[in-house]
């Protein structure tokens, strides 16, 4: 190898210049899709809170039906969170209202950056 092929090697500034241009198309694409996906994720955690709370209450309530010794007793939308396994996630509120017993009542859930949802709690004594 002569001096004049081992000063050939390497990028030229063209092709760096082209694949900075590139990068920073697809950055620029990239970042409100990410973006928009993690907007997505919070709202969709929240609502799957809200699915654990209504399941968690409605495997209460036959169970309380069952034997007033097994489960929990539910009055309020806050009673379900302490039905959940670990309690209630941190993040995660519970917007209190009274429940009757045999009543069933849409509760509210607030979770990260303001994501609402909605789950079910069945009143039992």
């Amino acid at each position: 190898m002569n001096l004049y092929q081992a000063a050939k090697t390497g990028f030229t500034l063209i092709e760096l210049v082209i694949v900075i241009a590139i990068i920073g198309i697809l950055t620029a694409i990239a970042i409100p899709k990410f973006i928009s996906l993690s907007s997505n994720v919070q709202a969709d955690s929240t609502i799957a809170v809200a699915g654990a709370l209504s399941a968690a209450n409605a495997n209460n309530f036959a169970a309380r039906s069952l034997s007033s010794s097994i489960g929990s007793a539910v009055s309020n939308c806050t009673d379900v969170a302490n039905l959940l396994q670990g309690g209630l996630p941190a993040g995660y509120t519970i917007i209190p209202a009274v429940v009757a017993v045999n009543a069933t009542v849409t509760c509210t859930l607030s979770g990260p950056s303001s994501t609402t949802a909605t789950f079910t709690a069945k009143g039992v004594t």
